[in-house]
């Protein structure tokens, strides 16, 4: 069950202040190897640092984090460029904008390599003080730690959003001999995340399945999971920050426990988002944000 798990301008913000609409996010197309990797960029007027965005396993940047109903302000792209940061969301190989290469199979070790090239771009081309924060949910939350682990040094603070896996469990080694799925992605698919009654309005949910649909009508095909087993969290030299919702079926309280306690930095910090589930930053916003921007503003940082 382990493994099956793993794969499977009303509101304000933290000050306040009501969001102002915001328009698409722009497009980057940063090479990397000799494969273009999209990533979506929005920016406030003198941003005070940067954050990179991963998504999940199924859905790409986009539909994500910057889901964008009408009076509901849902985006946590829009919400961290009202609070001042500098936000970029990438898609990994084979998701929203970033096709599949010539493998056509999305690895952990690939992944880890493109959101290091992309950290760099940031940096390099970017006018953000500072290195940028790490951001990842779910399955992107298991490729950032592994990038923390492997790239410390590009990044500032970790943060670890629905972590799926339990520390002390063992991914199957695999062979490269499966045949390419190419699962076409469905409604039921992009609604499976909100569980609980109340949390977000049907509207939204409707607006998250038609844009999840459009971004990633295939889900990308991934192999060599394996290599997820070098995830260590006492090897990872960041603050950091884990958060889950209080009923996020893939971040058991037991696990993320463990992987707390494990974690290498001893500036970390646990939040548990109450009534929610796998997409708090969906569900419930504004606490959300709270919380992040919390800690990534700690002590005057």
């Amino acid at each position: 069950m382990h493994w099956m798990a793993i794969m499977l301008a009303a509101s304000a913000t933290m000050s306040g202040t009501p969001l102002q609409p915001q328009e698409s996010p722009r497009r980057h197309t940063i090479t990397v190897d000799g494969h273009p990797i999209a990533v979506w960029e929005k920016l406030p007027a003198e941003p005070k640092g940067a954050i990179l965005l991963i998504h999940g396993r199924t859905w790409s940047g986009v539909p994500d984090f910057d889901l964008q109903v009408p009076g509901e302000n849902l985006s946590l792209m829009d919400r961290l460029v009202a609070e001042g940061y500098a936000v970029y969301a990438q898609d990994l190989r084979g998701y929203g904008g970033t096709p599949r290469d010539s493998t056509e199979w999305a690895t952990p070790d690939r992944s880890v390599a493109d959101v290091a090239a992309v950290l760099r771009w940031i940096q390099a081309n970017g006018d953000s003080p500072g290195l940028p924060v790490l951001f990842g949910w779910s399955y992107g939350s298991m490729v950032s730690q592994l990038t923390a682990q492997r790239h410390e040094d590009l990044m500032s603070v970790l943060v670890l959003y629905g972590y799926p896996v339990d520390p002390d469990w063992e991914l199957p080694n695999v062979a490269d001999t499966a045949d390419l799925q190419w699962h076409r992605n469905t409604p039921e698919a992009a609604a499976s995340d909100f569980i609980t009654p109340g949390t977000i309005s049907d509207r939204a949910v409707q607006v998250y399945i038609d844009a999840a649909l459009a971004a990633d009508p295939v889900r990308t095909d991934w192999r060599r999971v394996h290599q997820f087993n070098a995830l260590n969290p006492a090897e990872v030299g960041l603050p950091t920050l884990l958060i889950h919702g209080e009923f996020d079926p893939f971040a058991p309280i037991a696990s993320q426990a463990r992987q707390f306690s494990r974690l290498g930095h001893p500036d970390r910090r646990w939040v548990v988002v109450p009534n929610a589930d796998h997409a708090a930053h969906l569900e419930h916003p504004g606490r959300f944000i709270r919380e992040l921007v919390g800690f990534l503003q700690r002590g005057g940082g």
